[in-house]
């Protein structure tokens, strides 16, 4: 394992760091297994890192510019995740390496409160659940969002965050507050409703009906929820039918957008995904060879034609698209001038 890596594992960028500015080293790292049923064939890797904002390359095409990853790898175990790359830069595997072995950044809330406190940070917006979820089963044990949100809440830094875990709900009372002094964004991955195809593709994840159940229960908290719908799964849950069915269920948990991604799949994930495929869907590998033939995403014309029918469905179940990675803002009261804070869009 190589915890002294010049490239930014978070973002995949680098080289350009010296030896002494790696993100940990050696000597800092705790590893941990614990016997309990939801952490079995689990390894924990305890780290005090050395930075968590993370820039967002250039060429990427996020809508956002800051990241703060606090975990790397993921327990979900999503076949398809395209974060798995970044495991191969500290000699991890990026298969079940990926879904098992998990870095876990125990000082993340000291560092984020000493960079949010830095003369030179200008109170960008900063997106979590982007890279890997934060609120994966690791955050049961470990409880690092706690100390972050209240880190941005004390700071009034803009916010938002992606997630397909339930553990949010743990942390309502938390963001409602942080949304009385600055902008916060809070979005769900639902990609698809099928069970069947959940259990395989997703198998460490919450239920779809239970990340809609989370999206119910902001909504009735008065707390605006989108929805990603991602990913669209070609040939598996692109069918007319199972769109209807999707869309209809986000816009029946309140919802207050709705916006699709079609499935990418990077170095690393791609590799994962197609083996996966071969195994589950051996018919379907030539498909994908073909659709996938020019890199990394779907043709233009196979993702225009998703939007366009996800967009439709949204307008007939009366909820609004936004574009790619949007998140709704948490209402916050009306404020006197002199207390307003910062009033950046929160975006995912």
């Amino acid at each position: 394992m190589r915890w002294d890596n010049l490239t930014d594992p978070d973002t995949g960028t680098g080289p350009g760091r010296a030896a002494d500015a790696a993100l940990f080293g050696a000597d800092a790292v705790t590893t941990r297994t614990f016997d309990t049923p939801e952490f079995r064939g689990i390894t924990f890797h305890e780290v005090r890192a050395r930075s968590i904002v993370n820039r967002v390359p250039g060429a990427s095409r996020m809508p956002f510019e800051w990241t703060v990853n606090p975990y790397r790898g993921c327990s979900h175990a999503c076949v398809y995740c395209f974060a798995r790359k970044t495991h191969s830069y500290l000699d991890l595997d990026t298969g079940l390496g990926f879904d098992s072995q998990i870095v876990v950044k125990v000082n993340a809330a000291e560092l984020l409160r000493r960079r949010l406190a830095a003369p030179g940070w200008r109170g960008e917006h900063l997106a979590m659940g982007t890279n890997v979820d934060c609120y994966q089963r690791a955050e049961g044990r470990y409880r690092l969002m706690p100390g972050i949100i209240d880190a941005l809440t004390e700071y009034a830094n803009p916010f938002s965050i992606l997630t397909k875990g339930t553990l949010i709900l743990r942390d309502l009372d938390l963001l409602t507050r942080a949304a009385r002094v600055t902008e916060v964004g809070i979005s769900v991955s639902v990609g698809f409703t099928d069970p069947a195809l959940w259990r395989t593709v997703e198998p460490g994840t919450p239920a779809p009906e239970r990340r809609l159940d989370v999206v119910r229960t902001l909504a009735g908290q008065g707390i605006g929820c989108g929805v990603l719908m991602a990913p669209v799964i070609p040939f598996l849950s692109d069918e007319p039918a199972r769109l209807r069915d999707t869309v209809r269920a986000i816009a029946a948990a309140g919802a207050t957008s709705v916006t699709p991604l079609v499935l990418h799949l990077r170095p690393g994930a791609r590799e994962w995904f197609m083996a996966w495929l071969g195994q589950h869907h051996p018919h379907l590998v030539r498909r994908y060879e073909r659709l996938y033939a020019e890199g990394a995403y779907a043709p233009k014309w196979y993702q225009r034609r998703i939007t366009r029918q996800v967009h439709d469905l949204a307008r007939e179940y009366g909820i609004g698209p936004e574009r790619a990675g949007a998140a709704r803002n948490v209402p916050r009261p009306v404020r006197a001038p002199e207390e307003a804070g910062p009033t950046q869009l929160s975006l995912l």
